[in-house]
C-alpha cells in the first residue's frame, strides 16, 4: 500500500531524529563510562540501541510501503556535561523532542488519510510516554541525591541492573 509522499518524507525525517537520539545516548554513555558510572553508562547504551532499533523500524515500515527513505544529516551530540543531572536533563529534552516529532508524524498521517501508518505510530506514541516518565524518574532521583556520592552510586548500580536485566 502506497504511503503518501508527505508522510514518506516525514518518516525519513523521523529516522534521522531516531538516529540522532541514538548517537546522543551513546555519547552520554561514553561520558558516564569516563566517570566510572558504569550502570548509567550501560543504561545509556541500552537507550542508544533502542533508538537505533526505532530508526530501523521506521525504515523497514517505509520500505515495506514502497519508499526508500534517505537518512538526513545527524548532528554531532553534546559532549561536555557537568554531571549526571545535566546529562539526564539533556536526555529528557531529547525525549520530549522525539515525542513531539512522533505526535506531529501521527497527526500528518491522519491528515493525509494514511490509515496504515496510524497503528504503527500509536505504538511509538505509547512508548514515548514510558520513555519520558522513565527519564523524569531518574532525573528526580538524581536531584534527590543532591550530589551525595553514595546515593549516586546506588542509583548507578540500579540503572546498571535495569540495563542488563
Amino acid at each position: 500500500m502506497h504511503m503518501p509522499d508527505p508522510v514518506a518524507e516525514a518518516f525519513a525525517r523521523q529516522i534521522t531524529v531516531e538516529l540522532a537520539s541514538s548517537a546522543a545516548y551513546l555519547q552520554m554513555s561514553i561520558f558516564f563510562a569516563d566517570q566510572n558510572l558504569t550502570g548509567m553508562s550501560s543504561w545509556m547504551r541500552a537507550q542508544s540501541d533502542e533508538e537505533r532499533d526505532h530508526a530501523l523500524r521506521f525504515l523497514d515500515f517505509a520500505v515495506d510501503r514502497g519508499h526508500a527513505p534517505s537518512i538526513g544529516e545527524v548532528p554531532p551530540p553534546a559532549t561536555d556535561f557537568k554531571g549526571p543531572e545535566e546529562v539526564f536533563e539533556v536526555a529528557l529534552r531529547q525525549e520530549r523532542q522525539v515525542t513531539q516529532a512522533i505526535h506531529d508524524l501521527h497527526r500528518l498521517a491522519l491528515d493525509e488519510g494514511d490509515l496504515a501508518s496510524v497503528p504503527f505510530l500509536l505504538d511509538f506514541v505509547s512508548e514515548q510516554t514510558e520513555e519520558e516518565a522513565a527519564v523524569e524518574t531518574i532525573l528526580d532521583r538524581i536531584r534527590l541525591a543532591d550530589g551525595e556520592p553514595s546515593a549516586v552510586l546506588i542509583l548507578d548500580r540500579e540503572l546498571g541492573d535495569r540495563a542488563s536485566g
